[in-house]
């Protein structure tokens, strides 16, 4: 982190006591609290991308789906070749 920004959160004393305990078993000292919140939160946005882009195509059939992905590789190594060439 280059410039840390402060939060303040509050969470339940069990959710505190399983955490440090957690970490503790780890062997994670109480610094790398902010570390793993960070990685927590990470995660969690990139779930809920993740579900609201399933959510989003879920009416897609997996043929067409898989024939989206094939075609945007194609181009992603087009454009690659391109720049390279």
């Amino acid at each position: 982190m280059n410039e840390a920004v402060r939060w303040t959160i509050k969470v339940s004393p069990e959710t505190d006591l399983s955490l440090r305990g957690f970490l503790g078993a780890q062997g994670m000292k109480k610094g790398d609290l902010s570390k793993f919140v960070e990685d927590a939160v990470r995660w969690r946005m990139l779930d809920r991308t993740v579900q609201a882009i399933k959510d989003r195509n879920q009416d897609v059939s997996a043929e067409m789906m898989e024939a989206m992905i094939e075609e945007a590789i194609r181009d992603v190594r087009t454009e690659i070749h391109h720049q390279t060439s």
